[in-house]
């Protein structure tokens, strides 16, 4: 039997809304960030350069900026005052630990300090590193059994003695002690010398350990 439909073109249902076509949406226009102001725009902005300023008016911005900057200076020096620069020296007193730490000979490990830990069959006793010619800090050299001066060519032999160059006395030696609990305590505030033609303080108490 024939269809009772017919085979033509569908026709569109009434009632029905079309479809609208997508619309295309324009971005919005960047917008562009002015430039931040320099150190150097924004101090001739406040000075008036670049633009036209009354005269008066710039005069007066140039007597602020230097009545600031003086102020300013004098409030920094009235607090450097309450704040004294101070200088951090070294101790001159420390411990370099017991006698039983130190063999014969010269120990070099308390340079820092500017000290040389000698040992021999009498006692212990502790040499300043510091030329007695000049002031200069000598070296000890091992392999010729003395320390020597690099500035002038000043020697002295493993106790501090001198023996050449321009040095007129030995080196000084610093005070040793032993504390309460048996460690060395040396004092580097207290030095005993033997000035040239005059006695030794180098037997004196405190210029050596007797162990």
């Amino acid at each position: 039997m024939p269809n009772s439909e017919s085979d033509g073109p569908k026709q569109p249902q009434t009632g029905a809304t079309p479809r609208a076509a997508p619309s295309r949406r324009t971005p919005p226009a960047k917008v562009q960030e002015k430039p931040k102001a320099g150190l150097v725009s924004r101090i001739l902005n406040f000075f008036g350069r670049g633009e036209s300023v009354d005269p008066a008016k710039r005069r007066r911005r140039t007597v602020q900026a230097l009545v600031t900057g003086f102020l300013g200076i004098n409030f920094f020096m009235f607090l450097r005052f309450f704040f004294p620069r101070t200088l951090f020296e070294p101790k001159t007193v420390f411990r370099i630990g017991y006698p039983s730490d130190f063999g014969y000979g010269v120990d070099t490990k308390f340079q820092k300090q500017r000290i040389w830990v000698v040992r021999d069959a009498e006692g212990l006793f502790v040499v300043y590193a510091r030329c007695t010619h000049l002031g200069c800090t000598p070296d000890w050299k091992p392999s010729e059994n003395k320390f020597k001066c690099p500035c002038h060519g000043s020697g002295y032999d493993s106790e501090g003695i001198n023996f050449e160059g321009p040095a007129p006395r030995p080196l000084d030696r610093a005070k040793v002690e032993l504390d309460a609990e048996g460690q060395i305590v040396v004092d580097t505030s207290v030095l005993y010398e033997w000035p040239k033609g005059m006695r030794s303080e180098f037997r004196d108490q405190g210029a050596f350990l007797q162990l």
